[in-house]
C-alpha cells in the first residue's frame, strides 16, 4: 500500500517542502530509505521501529520503502522521524486520516516522545507560504512555530497523542502565540556603572548611532570589555524584520531558549580567542552559522584581538564588507547574513603598558611590533572608529556622582536612527554604516571648510579610499546626533580623529 504526506526541510537559511512517500509491499522484510538522506536521516529507521513497538503499534514485517522527495536535495537531521512513522502507519492500514492540508516535522525518542529540533521558524514560515493550514511540531518548538500568523500549530508531546488527534479520539489544543514583549533595558549592563572614559563613551555613542565598527585599545583594566558589554543597552530596538531574521538564524543553530517564540534582544556574541576560523565564519561538514552570523543585527565582540589566530581574523574581512558570508561545499553553497557591529579590544603591547603615563612597558621594540602586526592593515581599515581607552585615575574611580545612564544615551541614539530610517526608507539600508557609494555621495555632501579639512587629513594620514568612505559615514552619524542636515567642519574633524590612532601605534617609531 502507498501513502504520501508533507514535511519540510532546510537548506542554509531557506526551507523547502518535502514529500514523505511510503510504500509497503510483499517480500523479504526490509526498510529502505531513499531521497538523498544524510546519516541522521538514515538512523531514523531504528528510532521509528523502536517508537512504533514501544507505543504498542505493529511494525510491518514487509518490504518498506520511504522516499523523501525531491530526491535531488539533501535531507539533513532527525526531523523526519515523526512524518515517517505516521506514513508507515497509514501505508500499513493501522490508521486512516487526511493530511493533505498539513505538514509534520519532529524527532522521536525510542519511547515515542518528541524531542526539540532546529530551524522550526523558517520551516513554519515556508509551510504557510506553501498553503498548509496546520503544522505539527514537537511540543518544545510550539511557541517558536506559533509566531507565524495564519498557521495553526499543534504541539506534539508523543506519538500516541498525535495519533489520537489524527484519528479523532482526542484533540491537541493549538499552540497560542505568546506575548512577545521586549525585555527591559534594566536587565542589560548600564553605562552609568562606568567611571571616567567620557571620550570613549562619546565614541561608542557615535558607533551605536550609525552602526559603526570599533577598535578599543588601551592598557589592562582600563574598562575596554566593560564598555563593549554595555553597547547593547544603547542600541535601538530591532524591527520586526530584524527579529524574524535573527530568530531564524538562532533557530537553525539550535540555540533558541526554551519556550521563546522570537529573539527581541540584539545578540551580543563574544567568542574566546581560541575559536577556529570556521567557528567565526561558519562551516562544518553540514555548514552551520558561525559567530558572526549569530551576532546578526547585534554585536560581535572580540576581546584581546591579537590573540586570535591570523586566519580567524582575516576570515572576517569579506563578511564585514558584504554583510553576508558564503560557505561553499562540494554539495552546494550556503549563504548566511551577518550585518553586525564589530567591536574589537586589545592591549597596545604584550605587557599592556606601551605608551602608559605611569607604568613602564617591559616589551622590546620588536615584541611590540610583532604584537601589533598580528592585526593586519586591511582589517584595521574596516574598523570605523579607533578609540584609545586610557587608564582611569583614582579621582575618577572614587567620584561619587554617577555617569550618564544608558537610557539617556539611548535617547540620542534612537533620535539619530530615526533620521536614518527616514533617509533610507524603502531600501535595504538600516544605518549609516551600511550606506552604498551612491547613497554616500548623495547624503554626505560637505561644505567648503569640511572638504578642505578632509583633504588635508587624507593627504597627511595617507587614508585609503575605504577609510575615506568610512570617515564620511562617521561624520554623517555625528551630524545626525546633532540633527544637522549637512556635515559641518567640526563633524568632519571629530570623525577624522577617530582614524588617527592606528598611526600612533602601528606607524610609530619605537
Amino acid at each position: 500500500m502507498f501513502t504520501r504526506l508533507n514535511s519540510m526541510g532546510l537548506y542554509g537559511m531557506d526551507a523547502f517542502g518535502v514529500e514523505v512517500e511510503a510504500d509497503i509491499a510483499n517480500g523479504l522484510p526490509g526498510f529502505d530509505l531513499v531521497g538523498l538522506p544524510d546519516t541522521a536521516v538514515k538512523e531514523s529507521r531504528d528510532r521509528v521501529r523502536s517508537a512504533l513497538k514501544n507505543c504498542n503499534f505493529t511494525f510491518p514485517m514487509n518490504r518498506i520503502t520511504i522516499n523523501l522527495a525531491p530526491a535531488d536535495k539533501r535531507k539533513e537531521g532527525p526531523i523526519y522521524d515523526l512524518p515517517m512513522l505516521i506514513a508507515i502507519l497509514m501505508a500499513s492500514g493501522q490508521i486512516s486520516c487526511n493530511l493533505s492540508d498539513c505538514a509534520i516535522i519532529g524527532e522521536l525518542s525510542l519511547s515515542g516522545n518528541t524531542r526539540p529540533i532546529r530551524g522550526v521558524l523558517p520551516m513554519a514560515i515556508h509551510a504557510k507560504e506553501l498553503g498548509y493550514r496546520r503544522l505539527f511540531v514537537p511540543a518544545a518548538n510550539g511557541a517558536e512555530a506559533a509566531a507565524v500568523q495564519g498557521l495553526t500549530v499543534y504541539p506534539v508531546t508523543d506519538v500516541r497523542q498525535l495519533i489520537n488527534h489524527l484519528t479523532g479520539h482526542t484533540t491537541i489544543s493549538p499552540q497560542l502565540p505568546q506575548d512577545t514583549h521586549i525585555p527591559s533595558l534594566h536587565a542589560l549592563p548600564d553605562f552609568a556603572d562606568v567611571r571616567g572614559q567620557s571620550e570613549a563613551k562619546r565614541a561608542l555613542e557615535i558607533a551605536a548611532g550609525g552602526g559603526h565598527n570599533v577598535l578599543l585599545i588601551g592598557p589592562p583594566g582600563s574598562g575596554k570589555s566593560m564598555l563593549a558589554k554595555r553597547i547593547p543597552s544603547i542600541l535601538p530596538p530591532m524591527t520586526f524584520e530584524e527579529t524574524i531574521e535573527t530568530t531564524k538564524l538562532h533557530s537553525i543553530a539550535g540555540i533558541m531558549p526554551p519556550d521563546t517564540p522570537l529573539v527581541h534582544t540584539r545578540p551580543f556574541r563574544a567568542p574566546h580567542h581560541t575559536v577556529s576560523p570556521a567557528g567565526l565564519s561558519g562551516g562544518g561538514s553540514i555548514p552551520r552559522p558561525g559567530e558572526i552570523s549569530l551576532a546578526h543585527n547585534g554585536v560581535l565582540f572580540l576581546d584581546e584581538l591579537p590573540e586570535f589566530s591570523k586566519h580567524a581574523m582575516e576570515v572576517l574581512r569579506q563578511p564585514l564588507e558584504d554583510n553576508t558570508v558564503t560557505i561553499s561545499r562540494i554539495n552546494g553553497s550556503y549563504t548566511y547574513p551577518c550585518s553586525v557591529m564589530f567591536i574589537a579590544a586589545m592591549n597596545p603591547c604584550p605587557c599592556g603598558y606601551f605608551g602608559h603615563i605611569n607604568r613602564r612597558c617591559t616589551c622590546t621594540s620588536s615584541m611590540v611590533n610583532r604584537y601589533l602586526s598580528r592585526v593586519s592593515g586591511p582589517l584595521l581599515d574596516r574598523l570605523d572608529l579607533h578609540i584609545e581607552v586610557p587608564a582611569v585615575d583614582f579621582d575618577e574611580l572614587t567620584y561619587e556622582k554617577k555617569s550618564e545612564s544608558s537610557a539617556n544615551i539611548k535617547k540620542r541614539v534612537d533620535a539619530a536612527r530615526t533620521i536614518q530610517n527616514e533617509r533610507f526608507r524603502n531600501t535595504d539600508i538600516t544605518c549609516n554604516a551600511k550606506m552604498t557609494p551612491s547613497f554616500l555621495y548623495k547624503h554626505c555632501q560637505l561644505n567648503h571648510a569640511a572638504r578642505q579639512l578632509l583633504k588635508a587629513a587624507f593627504e597627511k594620514l595617507g587614508l585609503s579610499a575605504r577609510a575615506y568612505d568610512r570617515v564620511l559615514k562617521v561624520a554623517r552619524t555625528i551630524a545626525d546626533l546633532e540633527s544637522s542636515e549637512s556635515i559641518q567642519a567640526h563633524h568632519a574633524a571629530e570623525a577624522v580623529q577617530y582614524r588617527s590612532l592606528d598611526r600612533k601605534y602601528w606607524n610609530k617609531e619605537l
